[in-house]
């Protein structure tokens, strides 16, 4: 009989769910990389999906990664040998420790108390006023069956995330929507059909035919006025 894909922790699941979107991640880095240099903080490496492409980015002097699960972790250090890892949240990376960028994507979602977890990047950034490289899964209305799987507390409306953003302390340098074929699919998928999975030959076809496109226009010519996610970099003062 074969496993429910959701037997797994959520964030395991999550991260399988995206393992081929290869141009996805890449697309992230690309908007985030003007701040990629110096120390950088990553919060949440997960299995290591964004961690591999910024250890590759030459302007980064060092890396720090955070990762609360065990597992995780373990992974990380096997697939990054030397790897600046931290086993926990960032409460256990030093207040003194800063950094010129901190990148959360697909982390702030999952905690209840957001606005704590945003002071805790601002503290870490503000000597530097360095800049945070934040992504976040948007729009209130899309919240499905597959988001209570990943264990996320909330979609953000883009007000939301800017007020919050504000309050702790931050200068939004560039906020917006990413992906607006994307909040279509998972309307349909994940409201409409209540579905728990990802069909993963259609998230290869998507990354690899029509997300290059999209990402093209709505990056170069016009953000669009509503998508799947949220992308900002702020900067912390």
């Amino acid at each position: 009989m074969s496993r429910d894909p959701r037997a797994e922790a959520p964030s395991r699941y999550e991260f399988a769910a995206l393992e081929s979107a290869q141009n996805y991640r890449a697309a992230l880095i690309r908007e985030f990389r003007s701040h990629l240099r110096g120390r950088v903080l990553e919060v949440g490496g997960g299995v290591g999906q964004i961690t591999g492409l910024l250890l590759a980015e030459a302007a980064i002097d060092h890396l720090q990664v955070v990762e609360p699960e065990a597992g995780f972790a373990a992974r990380l250090q096997r697939s990054f040998p030397g790897l600046d890892l931290v086993e926990g949240t960032i409460a256990a990376v030093p207040a003194a420790e800063t950094f010129d960028a901190l990148v959360s994507i697909n982390v702030l979602e999952h905690i209840q108390k957001d606005e704590l977890e945003l002071a805790a990047y601002r503290q870490r950034l503000a000597a530097r006023r360095g800049a945070l490289c934040l992504f976040v899964p948007a729009r209130p209305e899309l919240y499905g069956s597959i988001d209570r799987d990943f264990g996320h507390c909330r979609r953000y409306r883009l007000k939301e995330l800017q007020l919050k953003l504000e309050t702790a302390g931050f200068q939004i340098e560039s906020l917006s929507y990413f992906n607006f074929a994307g909040y279509f699919a998972w309307w349909w998928n994940f409201r409409l059909w209540r579905r728990h999975a990802f069909d993963p030959a259609a998230i290869r076809l998507f990354d690899r035919c029509l997300f290059p496109l999209q990402h093209a226009f709505e990056s170069r010519l016009l953000r669009p006025p509503l998508g799947q996610s949220l992308i900002t970099i702020a900067a912390a003062n």
